[in-house]
């Protein structure tokens, strides 16, 4: 994180002069931690970031020269504001492993995930629109839903997702207010921050109730082809093809660098989105784009994810192992994919008072207050194992286990 000079630190001269939404922008509670994380000697277990590693440079290199060979021209030009023609073609493939079918036209591609979340929200919440979302929620989309003045409605939300019968509850609770629901916000595998799946058996409950009550829901898929031992349940938007718009990424199944995302969204809200890029960003990047192509058309990449599910199974073991040996009093979730444990933790331990410490005792970790729209979750933190090796993962949840202990500790003394 960028460090503030004293001249950055003096009053704004144009404090008067931003709109009302600026005072929304506040930095994360994962981003403000960078500084802190970057630091060799401390372990990290909080950003969420993929083992790029992992991933073999001269399939990128050779994914380079093709492609500045055949297409090198236009790769440096501008293009369309929908997006190579090519790769949301190749992304159809890519969403036919988890049962969607889709025509290329309803396609659009972003610059990562999150700059589609945040087209989305624009073209639909205005100030105290609700959002429903899972509790806890992607902190990025937190974000975002704030920006645009929305109010967070956090569902209750156990080891199989999202519970049916809380929803309706939720629902029925803003109808009685008068707000107005916009969508339903949804990481349905392996969700960021707390690793768990939507059940089979909830998934058409949950299409069921926003089908009858007409609310839209936005299926955030960024983590559903990095499964452990069984592909997960076909996407929400394989099943309704009107009141789903599904974002992808490609920056946890190859790398966050490219930047490089997309939306599958019915044909209306398509074309606006398309308009609302045009008018951002003119185009995505040709470069990115066409680099991902030349991937997808000449390496194996379902053997490459393959290779990446071993590498974070490997850590999740690791990691739960850890947890079950030196927490055996904090509870965790257990995921069946992707990069993240969410770990409940004894009462009156407060996450986010407690990381200035856990900091001192040279490990990070990302506070459950992150995930939450209202500051709630003060009992619970975030482990992310996708990056760390698996003996610093050890080595960072046992210095974790001293900071946990301490406080324990401490609270036991208090309390007699």
């Amino acid at each position: 994180m960028t460090e503030l000079t004293p001249q950055a630190n003096n009053l704004d001269q144009w404090l008067d002069a931003y709109a009302a939404r600026a005072e929304t922008l506040t930095v994360s509670e994962v981003r403000a931690l960078f500084s802190v994380v970057s630091r060799p000697e401390v372990v990290s277990l909080a950003g969420g970031m993929p083992y790029v590693a992992a991933l073999p440079k001269d399939l990128l290199s050779d994914a380079y020269e093709s492609m500045m060979r055949t297409r090198g021209d236009l790769a440096i030009q501008y293009a369309g504001g929908q997006g190579d023609l090519k790769l949301r073609d190749q992304i159809r493939d890519l969403m036919a492993l988890e049962g969607i079918h889709s025509s290329v036209e309803d396609i659009v591609i972003t610059t990562g995930s999150q700059h589609g979340l945040d087209m989305i929200a624009g073209l639909f919440l205005d100030e105290g629109d609700v959002v429903l979302a899972e509790g806890p929620s992607y902190v990025g989309a937190i974000g975002i839903f704030r920006h645009y003045e929305a109010h967070i409605e956090h569902v209750y939300t156990d080891n199989n997702g999202m519970s049916p019968e809380a929803l309706e509850e939720s629902i029925d609770r803003m109808k009685k207010q008068g707000k107005k629901i916009k969508f339903l916000y949804l990481v349905p595998n392996f969700a960021n921050p707390s690793g768990v799946t939507l059940s089979a058996d909830r998934r058409p409950k949950i299409l069921e109730i926003c089908k009858r009550e007409h609310i839209l829901i936005l299926e955030d898929n960024p983590y559903g082809l990095l499964y452990f031992d069984k592909p997960v349940p076909d996407a929400l938007r394989a099943t309704d093809e009107d009141g789903v718009i599904y974002l992808g990424s490609f920056s946890k199944i190859l790398a966050p660098g490219f930047r490089v995302g997309y939306v599958l969204a019915p044909p209306a809200i398509r074309d606006k989105l398309v308009l609302a890029q045009e008018s951002a960003l003119l185009c995505p990047s040709s470069f990115t784009q066409f680099m991902i192509s030349e991937y997808l058309a000449h390496a194996d990449w379902q053997k490459q994810i393959d290779t990446f599910r071993g590498v974070y199974r490997e850590r999740k073991d690791a990691a739960l192992s850890a947890v079950r040996e030196y927490l055996p009093n904090v509870e965790t979730t257990t995921p069946d994919g992707g990069f993240y444990l969410w770990l409940t933790l004894p009462e009156g331990i407060d996450s986010k008072a407690m990381l200035p410490l856990a900091v001192k005792e040279l490990v990070a970790y990302t506070p459950g207050t992150a995930f939450f729209g209202d500051g709630t979750g003060q009992r619970n933190l975030r482990i992310c194992y996708s990056y760390p090796t698996p003996e610093n993962i050890k080595i960072g949840i046992k210095r974790l286990s001293n900071v946990i202990n301490l406080q324990t500790e401490l609270l036991e003394t208090f309390a007699k």
